[in-house]
Protein backbone atom coordinates (compact mmCIF):
# COMPACT_ATOMS: atom_id res chain seq x y z
CA UNK A 1 0.00 0.00 0.00
CA UNK A 2 1.77 3.38 -0.99
CA UNK A 3 1.96 6.16 1.59
CA UNK A 4 0.22 9.09 0.90
CA UNK A 5 2.09 12.20 0.17
CA UNK A 6 -0.97 14.47 1.06
CA UNK A 7 -2.95 13.28 3.94
CA UNK A 8 -6.26 15.22 3.37
CA UNK A 9 -6.41 17.80 5.84
CA UNK A 10 -9.53 18.91 7.83
CA UNK A 11 -10.10 21.41 5.24
CA UNK A 12 -10.58 18.96 2.51
CA UNK A 13 -13.16 16.91 4.35
CA UNK A 14 -15.30 20.25 6.18
CA UNK A 15 -18.12 20.91 3.28
CA UNK A 16 -18.79 17.77 2.02
CA UNK A 17 -21.52 16.45 4.36
CA UNK A 18 -22.91 18.99 5.59
CA UNK A 19 -26.73 19.36 6.67
CA UNK A 20 -29.19 21.74 4.46
CA UNK A 21 -31.03 22.60 7.57
CA UNK A 22 -28.09 23.54 9.76
CA UNK A 23 -29.10 26.91 11.07
CA UNK A 24 -25.76 27.51 12.15
CA UNK A 25 -23.20 26.69 8.38
CA UNK A 26 -26.72 26.62 6.21
CA UNK A 27 -25.50 23.46 4.80
CA UNK A 28 -22.13 23.80 4.02
CA UNK A 29 -20.50 22.33 7.11
CA UNK A 30 -18.42 24.55 8.56
CA UNK A 31 -17.90 28.01 9.53
CA UNK A 32 -15.52 30.94 11.09
CA UNK A 33 -15.83 31.45 15.02
CA UNK A 34 -16.72 35.10 15.90
CA UNK A 35 -13.28 35.63 17.52
CA UNK A 36 -11.41 39.46 18.32
CA UNK A 37 -8.80 40.42 15.77
CA UNK A 38 -5.00 38.92 17.16
CA UNK A 39 -6.80 36.15 18.48
CA UNK A 40 -4.51 32.98 17.16
CA UNK A 41 -7.68 31.11 15.55
CA UNK A 42 -9.04 34.75 14.28
CA UNK A 43 -9.94 33.58 10.66
CA UNK A 44 -9.69 29.99 10.90
CA UNK A 45 -12.26 27.54 9.71
CA UNK A 46 -13.90 25.32 11.99
CA UNK A 47 -16.00 22.08 11.66
CA UNK A 48 -19.84 22.81 12.28
CA UNK A 49 -21.64 20.43 15.39
CA UNK A 50 -23.64 19.46 12.33
CA UNK A 51 -21.37 16.79 10.68
CA UNK A 52 -18.78 16.02 13.72
CA UNK A 53 -19.47 12.41 13.41
CA UNK A 54 -19.40 12.06 10.04
CA UNK A 55 -15.98 14.01 9.79
CA UNK A 56 -14.90 11.74 12.67
CA UNK A 57 -15.86 8.90 10.55
CA UNK A 58 -14.09 9.99 7.35
CA UNK A 59 -10.84 10.73 9.75
CA UNK A 60 -11.47 7.23 10.95
CA UNK A 61 -11.11 5.85 7.33
CA UNK A 62 -8.67 7.75 6.09
CA UNK A 63 -6.28 6.62 8.94
CA UNK A 64 -7.08 3.21 8.41
CA UNK A 65 -6.19 3.09 5.19
CA UNK A 66 -2.74 4.99 5.80
CA UNK A 67 -1.87 2.58 8.78
CA UNK A 68 -1.89 -0.42 6.03
CA UNK A 69 -4.31 -2.49 8.89
CA UNK A 70 -6.60 -3.66 6.75
CA UNK A 71 -4.50 -7.34 6.57
CA UNK A 72 -4.27 -7.32 11.03
CA UNK A 73 -8.11 -5.95 11.03
CA UNK A 74 -8.52 -8.68 13.65
CA UNK A 75 -5.64 -8.50 15.38
CA UNK A 76 -6.81 -6.72 18.23
CA UNK A 77 -6.47 -6.91 21.99
CA UNK A 78 -10.14 -8.24 22.21
CA UNK A 79 -9.26 -11.09 19.88
CA UNK A 80 -5.84 -11.45 22.15
CA UNK A 81 -5.77 -14.76 24.43
CA UNK A 82 -2.68 -12.96 27.40
CA UNK A 83 -2.63 -16.18 28.72
CA UNK A 84 -1.31 -17.98 25.65
CA UNK A 85 -2.97 -21.37 24.70
CA UNK A 86 -3.18 -24.29 27.26
CA UNK A 87 0.52 -26.25 27.65
CA UNK A 88 2.87 -22.39 28.22
CA UNK A 89 4.84 -22.71 31.36
CA UNK A 90 4.04 -20.74 33.67
CA UNK A 91 7.35 -18.49 32.86
CA UNK A 92 5.76 -18.04 29.20
CA UNK A 93 2.71 -17.49 30.05
CA UNK A 94 3.22 -14.80 32.40
CA UNK A 95 5.36 -13.10 29.85
CA UNK A 96 2.27 -13.28 27.55
CA UNK A 97 0.43 -11.41 29.92
CA UNK A 98 2.94 -8.77 31.57
CA UNK A 99 3.53 -7.88 27.14
CA UNK A 100 -0.11 -7.77 27.22
CA UNK A 101 -0.67 -5.43 29.85
CA UNK A 102 2.19 -2.85 28.90
CA UNK A 103 0.75 -2.85 24.97
CA UNK A 104 -2.65 -1.74 26.58
CA UNK A 105 -1.37 0.70 28.62
CA UNK A 106 0.96 2.12 26.13
CA UNK A 107 -2.29 2.17 23.98
CA UNK A 108 -3.85 4.43 26.43
CA UNK A 109 -1.16 6.96 26.90
CA UNK A 110 0.92 7.15 23.72
CA UNK A 111 3.90 7.96 25.24
CA UNK A 112 7.68 7.07 24.64
CA UNK A 113 8.82 3.80 22.87
CA UNK A 114 7.55 0.02 23.23
CA UNK A 115 9.73 -2.71 22.37
CA UNK A 116 8.65 -6.10 22.03
CA UNK A 117 11.35 -9.07 21.43
CA UNK A 118 10.05 -12.94 20.77
CA UNK A 119 10.47 -15.55 18.50
CA UNK A 120 8.38 -15.93 15.34
CA UNK A 121 5.06 -16.28 15.98
CA UNK A 122 4.73 -15.50 20.01
CA UNK A 123 2.02 -12.40 19.66
CA UNK A 124 4.31 -9.29 19.40
CA UNK A 125 2.79 -8.14 16.09
CA UNK A 126 -0.84 -8.89 17.41
CA UNK A 127 -0.21 -6.50 20.60
CA UNK A 128 1.44 -4.10 17.79
CA UNK A 129 -1.35 -4.02 15.82
CA UNK A 130 -3.93 -4.25 18.81
CA UNK A 131 -2.22 -0.51 19.64
CA UNK A 132 -2.59 0.48 15.98
CA UNK A 133 -6.19 -0.29 16.06
CA UNK A 134 -6.62 1.91 19.75
CA UNK A 135 -5.06 4.82 17.83
CA UNK A 136 -6.44 5.13 14.93
CA UNK A 137 -10.16 4.70 16.90
CA UNK A 138 -8.87 8.10 18.64
CA UNK A 139 -8.38 9.67 14.99
CA UNK A 140 -4.47 9.63 16.10
CA UNK A 141 -2.52 9.59 12.90
CA UNK A 142 -0.98 6.30 12.95
CA UNK A 143 1.48 3.85 10.43
CA UNK A 144 1.43 0.46 10.78
CA UNK A 145 4.64 -0.83 9.13
CA UNK A 146 6.85 -4.14 8.37
CA UNK A 147 10.56 -2.88 8.08
CA UNK A 148 11.00 -4.49 4.52
CA UNK A 149 7.61 -3.10 3.83
CA UNK A 150 8.85 0.55 4.37
CA UNK A 151 12.38 0.52 3.24
CA UNK A 152 10.33 -1.01 -0.30
CA UNK A 153 8.38 1.91 -0.56
CA UNK A 154 10.65 4.43 0.32
CA UNK A 155 13.20 2.85 -2.68
CA UNK A 156 10.57 3.19 -4.78
CA UNK A 157 9.77 6.74 -3.97
CA UNK A 158 13.52 7.49 -4.34
CA UNK A 159 13.61 5.78 -7.86
CA UNK A 160 10.42 7.33 -8.84
CA UNK A 161 9.46 10.43 -11.00
CA UNK A 162 5.77 10.19 -9.40
CA UNK A 163 6.33 10.15 -5.95
CA UNK A 164 8.61 12.94 -3.68
CA UNK A 165 10.77 11.02 -1.36
CA UNK A 166 11.60 13.96 0.86
CA UNK A 167 7.68 14.25 1.56
CA UNK A 168 7.46 10.59 2.19
CA UNK A 169 10.26 10.08 4.26
CA UNK A 170 8.82 13.20 6.49
CA UNK A 171 5.75 11.56 6.75
CA UNK A 172 6.84 8.71 7.69
CA UNK A 173 9.53 10.37 10.56
CA UNK A 174 7.07 12.76 11.62
CA UNK A 175 3.72 10.87 11.85
CA UNK A 176 2.62 10.68 15.60
CA UNK A 177 2.40 6.78 16.49
CA UNK A 178 5.09 4.97 14.09
CA UNK A 179 4.74 1.13 14.55
CA UNK A 180 7.60 -0.84 12.80
CA UNK A 181 7.11 -4.39 12.69
CA UNK A 182 9.86 -7.15 12.40
CA UNK A 183 13.34 -5.31 12.53
CA UNK A 184 15.85 -7.26 11.52
CA UNK A 185 14.42 -8.73 8.36
CA UNK A 186 15.15 -6.37 6.28
CA UNK A 187 17.96 -6.40 3.33
CA UNK A 188 21.00 -4.70 5.28
CA UNK A 189 22.59 -2.96 2.55
CA UNK A 190 24.49 0.45 3.54
CA UNK A 191 20.95 2.51 1.81
CA UNK A 192 19.02 0.35 3.75
CA UNK A 193 20.92 0.54 6.87
CA UNK A 194 21.36 4.32 7.06
CA UNK A 195 17.54 5.55 6.11
CA UNK A 196 16.52 2.94 9.18
CA UNK A 197 18.59 4.63 11.23
CA UNK A 198 17.62 8.58 9.93
CA UNK A 199 14.00 7.80 10.71
CA UNK A 200 14.72 5.88 14.47
CA UNK A 201 17.10 8.72 15.20
CA UNK A 202 14.49 11.70 14.10
CA UNK A 203 11.84 9.97 16.39
CA UNK A 204 14.44 9.46 19.12
CA UNK A 205 15.56 12.63 19.43
CA UNK A 206 12.02 14.25 19.26
CA UNK A 207 10.41 11.67 21.87
CA UNK A 208 7.76 10.47 19.37
CA UNK A 209 5.83 7.61 20.26
CA UNK A 210 7.42 4.41 18.72
CA UNK A 211 6.54 0.89 19.01
CA UNK A 212 9.11 -1.71 17.54
CA UNK A 213 9.01 -5.01 17.64
CA UNK A 214 12.08 -7.92 16.29
CA UNK A 215 12.85 -11.46 16.55
CA UNK A 216 16.86 -10.36 17.36
CA UNK A 217 19.31 -10.25 20.41
CA UNK A 218 20.08 -6.81 21.36
CA UNK A 219 23.72 -7.99 20.31
CA UNK A 220 22.37 -8.39 16.41
CA UNK A 221 20.37 -5.10 15.79
CA UNK A 222 23.02 -2.10 14.48
CA UNK A 223 24.69 -0.23 17.01
CA UNK A 224 23.74 2.86 16.47
CA UNK A 225 20.34 1.60 16.53
CA UNK A 226 20.39 -0.43 19.27
CA UNK A 227 22.02 2.07 21.65
CA UNK A 228 19.05 4.33 21.37
CA UNK A 229 16.55 1.30 22.14
CA UNK A 230 18.99 0.59 25.36
CA UNK A 231 17.60 4.07 26.69
CA UNK A 232 15.22 3.25 29.83
CA UNK A 233 13.95 6.54 30.17
CA UNK A 234 12.24 6.33 26.75
CA UNK A 235 11.90 3.00 25.89
CA UNK A 236 9.73 0.33 27.92
CA UNK A 237 11.61 -3.40 26.61
CA UNK A 238 9.31 -6.60 26.76
CA UNK A 239 10.24 -10.26 26.42
CA UNK A 240 7.76 -12.77 25.40
CA UNK A 241 8.95 -16.09 25.98
CA UNK A 242 6.11 -17.70 25.06
CA UNK A 243 6.53 -20.19 21.75
CA UNK A 244 4.66 -20.00 17.86
CA UNK A 245 1.21 -19.78 18.76
CA UNK A 246 0.24 -20.95 15.35
CA UNK A 247 2.81 -24.39 15.24
CA UNK A 248 1.69 -27.62 16.91
CA UNK A 249 2.23 -27.90 20.82
CA UNK A 250 3.70 -31.05 21.84
CA UNK A 251 1.77 -33.05 24.24
CA UNK A 252 1.50 -31.16 27.30
CA UNK A 253 1.89 -33.93 29.28
CA UNK A 254 5.24 -35.21 27.71
CA UNK A 255 8.08 -33.03 28.39
CA UNK A 256 9.28 -31.09 25.35
CA UNK A 257 11.43 -32.83 23.02
CA UNK A 258 13.09 -30.31 21.03
CA UNK A 259 15.29 -27.66 23.43
CA UNK A 260 15.34 -24.91 21.22
CA UNK A 261 13.22 -22.79 23.52
CA UNK A 262 15.97 -23.62 26.52
CA UNK A 263 17.89 -20.15 27.47
CA UNK A 264 20.77 -21.12 26.34
CA UNK A 265 20.17 -22.28 23.08
CA UNK A 266 17.37 -19.49 22.03
CA UNK A 267 20.76 -17.44 22.32
CA UNK A 268 22.66 -18.89 20.30
CA UNK A 269 22.17 -17.25 16.58
CA UNK A 270 25.19 -16.70 13.68
CA UNK A 271 25.02 -12.86 15.17
CA UNK A 272 26.96 -13.50 18.03
CA UNK A 273 28.48 -16.38 17.29
CA UNK A 274 32.18 -15.68 18.38
CA UNK A 275 35.12 -16.38 15.63
CA UNK A 276 37.36 -15.89 18.29
CA UNK A 277 39.89 -13.21 16.42
CA UNK A 278 41.75 -11.90 19.69
CA UNK A 279 42.97 -15.81 20.70
CA UNK A 280 46.02 -16.84 19.26
CA UNK A 281 44.53 -20.12 17.12
CA UNK A 282 46.72 -21.02 14.38
CA UNK A 283 46.29 -20.89 10.82
CA UNK A 284 44.25 -23.84 10.49
CA UNK A 285 42.39 -23.47 13.54
CA UNK A 286 41.38 -20.43 12.82
CA UNK A 287 40.72 -21.37 8.76
CA UNK A 288 38.55 -24.41 10.21
CA UNK A 289 36.40 -22.55 12.46
CA UNK A 290 35.49 -19.88 9.10
CA UNK A 291 34.69 -22.74 7.38
CA UNK A 292 32.07 -23.98 9.67
CA UNK A 293 30.07 -20.70 10.32
CA UNK A 294 29.78 -20.43 6.64
CA UNK A 295 28.79 -23.94 6.07
CA UNK A 296 25.92 -23.54 8.54
CA UNK A 297 25.13 -20.57 7.90
CA UNK A 298 24.39 -21.96 4.16
CA UNK A 299 22.86 -24.92 4.88
CA UNK A 300 20.64 -22.67 7.21
CA UNK A 301 19.88 -20.42 4.14
CA UNK A 302 18.96 -23.83 2.56
CA UNK A 303 18.77 -27.36 4.44
CA UNK A 304 19.62 -30.00 2.06
CA UNK A 305 21.36 -33.19 2.76
CA UNK A 306 22.69 -33.58 5.82
CA UNK A 307 25.78 -31.87 7.76
CA UNK A 308 27.90 -32.70 10.01
CA UNK A 309 29.78 -31.00 12.50
CA UNK A 310 33.10 -32.33 14.10
CA UNK A 311 35.15 -31.30 17.34
CA UNK A 312 36.01 -31.15 20.51
CA UNK A 313 33.81 -29.91 23.44
CA UNK A 314 32.97 -26.30 23.61
CA UNK A 315 34.84 -25.73 20.42
CA UNK A 316 30.92 -24.24 18.94
CA UNK A 317 29.53 -26.99 17.00
CA UNK A 318 26.40 -27.18 19.20
CA UNK A 319 26.15 -22.93 18.95
CA UNK A 320 26.29 -23.60 15.43
CA UNK A 321 23.71 -26.01 15.14
CA UNK A 322 21.22 -24.03 17.07
CA UNK A 323 22.22 -21.23 15.61
CA UNK A 324 20.77 -23.16 12.28
CA UNK A 325 17.65 -24.02 13.95
CA UNK A 326 16.81 -20.62 15.31
CA UNK A 327 17.14 -18.92 11.69
CA UNK A 328 14.59 -21.72 10.08
CA UNK A 329 12.64 -21.39 13.71
CA UNK A 330 12.06 -17.19 12.21
CA UNK A 331 11.19 -17.85 9.03
CA UNK A 332 8.18 -19.89 10.90
CA UNK A 333 8.97 -22.93 10.58
CA UNK A 334 9.69 -25.94 13.54
CA UNK A 335 12.91 -27.70 13.66
CA UNK A 336 14.20 -30.42 16.16
CA UNK A 337 16.92 -29.76 18.09
CA UNK A 338 17.40 -32.44 20.67
CA UNK A 339 20.62 -33.62 22.81
CA UNK A 340 20.97 -37.32 21.65
CA UNK A 341 21.13 -38.63 25.34
CA UNK A 342 17.75 -36.91 26.11
CA UNK A 343 16.02 -38.16 22.67
CA UNK A 344 17.23 -41.56 24.19
CA UNK A 345 15.35 -40.80 27.70
CA UNK A 346 12.14 -39.92 25.82
CA UNK A 347 12.22 -42.73 23.80
CA UNK A 348 12.73 -44.94 27.26
CA UNK A 349 9.69 -43.00 28.88
CA UNK A 350 7.40 -43.92 26.67
CA UNK A 351 7.34 -47.61 27.80
CA UNK A 352 6.36 -46.57 31.05
CA UNK A 353 2.73 -47.37 32.13
CA UNK A 354 1.68 -44.13 33.29
CA UNK A 355 3.35 -42.56 29.93
CA UNK A 356 0.55 -40.63 27.67
CA UNK A 357 2.77 -40.85 24.62
CA UNK A 358 3.59 -43.86 23.09
CA UNK A 359 6.89 -44.68 21.37
CA UNK A 360 5.73 -45.43 17.96
CA UNK A 361 3.95 -41.77 17.87
CA UNK A 362 7.06 -40.15 19.44
CA UNK A 363 9.67 -42.03 17.22
CA UNK A 364 8.11 -41.27 14.64
CA UNK A 365 7.77 -37.82 15.00
CA UNK A 366 11.67 -37.72 15.51
CA UNK A 367 12.30 -39.83 12.62
CA UNK A 368 9.61 -37.74 9.80
CA UNK A 369 10.33 -33.60 11.57
CA UNK A 370 11.42 -31.51 8.28
CA UNK A 371 14.79 -30.46 10.13
CA UNK A 372 15.94 -32.69 12.62
CA UNK A 373 19.35 -31.48 15.07
CA UNK A 374 21.18 -33.99 16.84
CA UNK A 375 23.65 -32.67 19.36
CA UNK A 376 26.68 -34.49 21.10
CA UNK A 377 26.19 -37.89 19.48
CA UNK A 378 28.53 -40.49 20.97
CA UNK A 379 27.72 -39.47 24.91
CA UNK A 380 24.45 -41.50 24.82
CA UNK A 381 24.87 -44.80 26.60
CA UNK A 382 26.36 -47.26 24.17
CA UNK A 383 23.39 -50.13 24.55
CA UNK A 384 22.68 -52.18 21.96
CA UNK A 385 18.72 -50.96 22.49
CA UNK A 386 20.37 -47.42 21.99
CA UNK A 387 22.22 -48.52 19.03
CA UNK A 388 19.74 -49.90 17.44
CA UNK A 389 17.46 -47.02 17.80
CA UNK A 390 19.73 -44.09 16.60
CA UNK A 391 20.74 -46.93 13.48
CA UNK A 392 16.78 -46.61 12.74
CA UNK A 393 16.54 -43.07 13.21
CA UNK A 394 19.69 -42.35 10.96
CA UNK A 395 18.74 -44.69 8.18
CA UNK A 396 15.28 -43.80 7.72
CA UNK A 397 16.56 -39.61 7.25
CA UNK A 398 19.40 -41.15 5.06
CA UNK A 399 16.59 -42.93 2.72
CA UNK A 400 14.11 -40.07 2.72
CA UNK A 401 17.43 -37.71 2.19
CA UNK A 402 15.61 -35.34 4.71
CA UNK A 403 17.63 -32.14 6.36
CA UNK A 404 19.66 -33.54 9.39
CA UNK A 405 22.27 -31.44 11.44
CA UNK A 406 24.67 -33.92 13.70
CA UNK A 407 27.11 -32.89 16.08
CA UNK A 408 29.77 -35.19 17.70
CA UNK A 409 33.25 -34.81 19.60
CA UNK A 410 33.68 -38.44 18.40
CA UNK A 411 36.60 -39.34 15.71
CA UNK A 412 34.47 -40.96 12.60
CA UNK A 413 36.13 -44.46 13.29
CA UNK A 414 34.33 -44.58 16.64
CA UNK A 415 31.11 -43.60 14.98
CA UNK A 416 28.86 -47.28 14.64
CA UNK A 417 30.09 -48.43 11.36
CA UNK A 418 26.53 -48.51 10.06
CA UNK A 419 25.58 -44.84 10.75
CA UNK A 420 29.37 -43.50 9.60
CA UNK A 421 29.17 -45.12 6.31
CA UNK A 422 25.77 -43.18 5.12
CA UNK A 423 27.76 -39.71 6.66
CA UNK A 424 30.40 -40.38 4.02
CA UNK A 425 27.81 -40.20 1.26
CA UNK A 426 29.37 -37.27 -0.49
CA UNK A 427 26.30 -36.82 -2.44
CA UNK A 428 23.81 -36.44 0.56
CA UNK A 429 26.52 -35.25 3.59
CA UNK A 430 29.02 -32.84 4.00
CA UNK A 431 31.53 -32.77 6.95
CA UNK A 432 32.97 -30.14 9.06
CA UNK A 433 35.86 -30.73 11.01
CA UNK A 434 36.20 -27.63 13.73
CA UNK A 435 39.96 -28.14 15.13
CA UNK A 436 40.11 -25.22 17.42
CA UNK A 437 40.39 -26.26 21.14
CA UNK A 438 37.81 -25.57 23.81
CA UNK A 439 36.28 -21.94 24.02
CA UNK A 440 35.15 -20.83 27.12
CA UNK A 441 33.71 -17.57 26.43
CA UNK A 442 36.98 -15.54 27.40
CA UNK A 443 36.95 -13.46 24.33
CA UNK A 444 34.34 -12.64 22.78
CA UNK A 445 34.25 -10.96 18.71
CA UNK A 446 32.45 -8.27 17.00
CA UNK A 447 28.72 -9.19 16.79
CA UNK A 448 28.11 -9.26 13.21
CA UNK A 449 25.53 -6.61 10.85
CA UNK A 450 22.64 -9.07 10.45
CA UNK A 451 19.60 -9.55 7.59
CA UNK A 452 17.32 -11.93 7.42
CA UNK A 453 20.02 -13.54 5.53
CA UNK A 454 20.67 -16.45 8.65
CA UNK A 455 20.87 -14.88 11.56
Amino acid sequence: MPISSNIESPDNVWGKMGDPSCPLCGGVGFLRRDLPLGHPEFGKLTICTCQAKQVSQATYQRLYRLSNLESFENMTFETFNPRGRIGLGDDQANSLTYAFNQAKHFAQTLKGWLLLIGNYGCGKTHLAASIAHEAVKRGIQTLFLTVPDLLDWLRFSYNSTESNFEERFNEIRNVHLLILDDLGTENATPWACEKLFQVINHRYTNRLPTVITTNLNAQEIEGRINSRLNDPELVTTVKIMASDYRSPMKDSTHPPLSSLHLPLHTTQTFGNFSMREPEHLTPEEQASLEKAFRTARDFAESPKGWLVLLGANWCGKTHLAAAIGNYRLSLGESPMFVVVPDLLDHLRATFSPNSTTSYDHLFDQVRTTRLLILDDLGTQSATPWAREKLYQLFNYRYNAELPTVITTSMQLEEVDPRIRSRMMDTKLCRICAILTPPFHGAAVSKPRKNSRRAG
